[in-house]
Formats: structure tokens, C-alpha cells, sequence
């Protein structure tokens, strides 16, 4: 929504905003955009009157700003629905979904794309470092016009329990990988399916699937229907790795079914980064990239803001910030952290699990195996109030014994993490939310007193 809002800005709309617990990088970035953020959702902004209230899926039947606009008769439509019709008409729209890497494999293609001369419009969920806003329009109108949107399979709105993908009707689709989430949604994966396939049927017979070829439901999910062509990455017939350079441990060869197309090499060159650019590859050379500049592009990519960044060291030790919030996220981030740091010092994993699904608990039963790699692990969770955990977090790590400890105050955690920490060590922050700015917290604590953390 913060991304719309900076869009509709450019677009030439006057632009206002209310939400509750805004933090950076998306708080700067509003205030960087000269957009006014109102804290909270008192009815009296019934008053200002807009055109038009633009409304996310964090509201709610009782929230009583919308109540307001419901009592009022007021125009209203859903961000994702807004973006379809005012942003993504008439453009070469370029949509990233799966249930992990989304913002990376967004942020690659946008950078490849960039970096081509394209001009591409953007709508991430992440700030990508070698842009610094999560949103941008594109320079060009009409089908040269290329927008890459990162592709939400979450429900529109209340009034709209669609996926907001629907909205998108992309030419070039990604699919990057399908599991099981968003448990206050979805009652099962067969649910999600489903909604890919609506996506699916929204693309066009000249469009192009860009599909993780050894994701199982994802087959099922083609299974149901296509009406595109369909190119696959991470399947030996399509894109693929090969000779990964263990010497150097983030460089190696894409190969396009059995032709070598060139050396890769990546900042984080783990196994879902090494997909993330293959897919970004093939949807940038749909767009009429190269593969050979896509590569070169790739190789200056510089990364998106909390995705494995570092905010500060202090004493030999180094925080690190990272989105990940469900289980396979969870160890795919701590593997990655292992690759890049190779056996120089431990990884203490600090954990919130603040997501909807977390709190609901459905993944609680995964949680020990996902952190099982880490040296020490912490993790808060509120015992009280609107975040407060429906489960008991000390129980599910049982099975890690003595190498997890659990807070209910983030200063204990704080306390017990610097206790711990010894020079050499990687802390490694893991949460979809703002953690009580637990980031800037470690720093001060950790010896040596008060640090500057990098900023967020």
C-alpha cells in the first residue's frame, strides 16, 4: 500500500494515508514522497473528503474509519483492484508469485530490466538497494511500457477474498514455488492452487509461464489448464545451474537445456537465490532481454533491504536484519548465512514469529527443524495484547533443547542474546514486522556501548 501510494503520487493524485505501526524502510520512504501518514483510523478523516479511498486487506468490518465510509456511501476500491485498472492497463505487466522469493526474484528482474534501458515500472514489497523505493512508474506508456509487480496470492480486501494477483493479468508470469501459508486464509494448499490457477487463466495466449520445474504443486496447478507458452527453470530441459564454483561459493554456470549460457555470480548464491535468478533470467529474455546482459546485470545486483542485510557490527559481531517468517524461509535464510560466512563464527537466530499463520500456530510443529542449523536460537513471543501468540513457543522448541531460549520481553531477549554473543558471531534477526526495533537494541547492548546500526 505504501508502494501504491508513492505510484498514485507520481501519477499526479494529491495523496493521503492512514495506518497503525508504520516502520522503516516504508515510513521513510512515504515521508521521502511528501505523502502525509495519519497514525490510526479515527472516523473523523470521514472529513477530508477524498476522491476516492483506496483500501488494503489489513482493514477490516469495524475498523472505524470504514465503517465511516460504508455509513457515508463514499467511493472506495481495493488496492489491488486500483493497481489493475490505473497502473497495469494496456503494459507489458510482468508479475512474480510463489510463496518465497517473491521480492528478490522482483527486484532482479526490475534491476535486469533497468539496467537493459527498459525503464520498468515497479510495485515490490521490498525496497531493492539499486533503486531505493519499493515503487516506480514506468517511463513508457502503453504496451512498450514494462511493469513488474510483485504478485500477492493473500486475499484483495474484505470485500474481496480473491488473490490479489487476480487483478494483474500479467503477460509474463513467474511462478516461483507454491506451499503451504497464510492460514487465516487459506484452509489448505488445494485452496492456494486454486488461486493460482485463476491467475494462470489470466494470462494471455501470447503471454508466457515462467515455472519452477520441480515444484510439485505447481504441476498440479498446470495440470488444471494453460493457455500460454510455458518455460521452466530449475528442470534440466529449461534453465538450470551447473558446476557451481565451490572455490569462489557465489559464482556459477546457467545453462538453458543443454546450452552453457554463461557465468553467474551473485552476492548470496544459495539454492533459492540461484532459482530466484534463474526465473528473473527467462521472464527478463521474454521481455526481449539477453540472457548475456541479464547476466552481467545480475552480477551488480545489489540486493533488497531486509533480505539478509546488514545492519551493524559491534565487538566482532554482526547483526543482521531478514524478512523471513515462515519455516522454509526460516532455513533457507540461516543456510544462506552459513554459505556466506563459510565456518567463520556462529549464527544466533532471533526469531518472532509475528505472521498470521505464525501466530496461529501452524507451523509451530516445523519451527524446531527450520532453525535446526543455528547455534543458539531466541525467540519473543507477546504472551499479551493484539500480537500475543496463540501457542507456547518454549513447548515447540522443546525439541532443540539447552540451544533455544524464549522471552516474552524483547529487553530479556536482548539481555540473554548479549550475554551470549562473543566475537565472531552473526545475529541473525528474523521477522516480517518491526521487532521492537530489536536491531538498534542488540548494537547498544552488545560491548563497546551505544553503536550507529546502519539505517534501516
Amino acid at each position: 500500500m505504501g508502494g501504491l501510494a508513492v505510484l498514485a503520487r507520481s501519477a499526479g493524485h494529491r495523496v493521503t494515508g492512514c495506518d497503525a505501526n508504520v516502520y522503516p524502510p516504508m515510513s521513510d520512504q512515504l515521508a521521502a514522497s511528501g505523502i502525509e501518514l495519519i497514525e490510526g483510523y479515527d472516523a473523523r478523516q470521514i472529513a477530508l473528503k477524498p476522491d476516492l479511498y483506496v483500501i488494503g486487506n489489513v482493514v477490516s468490518r469495524g475498523n472505524p474509519l470504514m465503517e465511516a465510509i460504508l455509513d457515508a456511501g463514499a467511493p472506495f476500491v481495493s488496492g489491488p483492484q486500483w493497481v489493475g485498472e490505473q497502473l497495469l492497463r494496456n503494459h507489458w505487466v510482468l508479475a512474480v508469485a510463489g510463496t518465497h522469493g517473491k521480492t528478490t526474484t522482483s527486484s532482479m528482474l526490475a534491476w535486469i530490466l533497468d539496467y537493459a534501458g527498459l525503464r520498468p515500472g515497479f510495485l515490490i514489497g521490498g525496497v531493492p538497494l539499486d533503486f531505493g523505493v519499493s515503487a516506480r512508474a514506468s517511463a513508457a506508456a502503453g504496451e512498450r511500457g514494462l511493469f513488474v509487480i510483485e504478485a500477492d496470492e493473500y486475499d484483495t480486501a474484505f470485500f474481496d477474498k480473491r488473490s490479489k494477483f487476480v487483478h494483474y493479468f500479467p503477460r509474463t508470469a513467474v511462478l516461483n514455488n507454491l506451499e503451504y501459508d497464510h492460514a487465516d486464509i487459506f484452509p489448505d494448499l488445494a485452496a492456494i492452487e486454486t488461486q493460482f490457477h485463476h491467475l494462470v487463466r489470466g494470462v494471455p495466449s501470447a503471454g508466457k509461464l515462467i515455472v519452477n520445474g520441480s515444484d510439485a504443486a505447481l504441476e498440479r496447478v498446470l495440470a488444471r489448464g494453460t493457455w500460454s507458452e510455458i518455460e521452466y527453470f530449475d528442470k534440466a530441459d529449461g534453465w538450470h545451474t551447473a558446476a557451481v564454483d565451490e572455490g569462489a561459493r557465489n559464482s556459477f554456470d546457467v545453462e538453458f537445456g543443454a546450452r552453457r549460457v554463461g557465468r553467474l555470480s551473485l552476492a548470496d548464491a544459495g539454492a533459492h537465490n540461484r532459482s530466484n535468478a534463474l526465473a528473473a533470467l527467462a521472464a527478463a529474455r521474454h521481455a526481449g532481454v539477453t540472457a548475456e546482459l541479464a547476466i552481467e546485470a545480475l552480477a551488480k545486483f545489489r540486493g533488497v533491504r531486509r533480505r539478509m542485510e546488514e545492519r551493524g557490527r559491534r565487538a566482532g559481531i554482526t547483526v543482521y536484519d531478514d524478512f523471513a517468517h515462515h519455516p522454509t524461509s526460516i532455513a533457507t535464510t540461516i543456510a544462506g548465512l552459513q554459505r556466506r560466512i563459510g565456518k567463520q563464527g556462529r549464527i544466533l537466530a532471533i526469531l518472532e514469529p509475528r505472521s498470521n499463520t505464525m501466530k496461529l500456530g501452524s507451523m509451530k510443529a516445523l519451527l524446531p527443524d527450520s532453525l535446526r542449523e543455528a547455534d543458539l536460537v531466541f525467540c519473543y513471543g507477546a504472551r499479551e495484547g493484539k500480537g500475543a501468540l496463540g501457542w507456547d513457543p518454549a513447548e515447540a522448541l522443546a525439541p532443540l533443547g539447552a540451544r533455544a531460549a524464549c522471552f516474552d520481553r524483547i529487553d530479556e531477549l536482548v539481555a540473554a542474546v548479549a550475554r551470549a554473543a562473543r566475537p565472531g558471531d552473526h545475529l541473525l534477526v528474523m521477522s516480517n514486522g518491526g521487532f521492537g526495533g530489536v536491531h538498534q537494541k542488540l548494537l547498544d547492548a552488545l560491548p563497546g556501548g551505544p553503536a550507529s546500526a546502519r539505517t534501516p
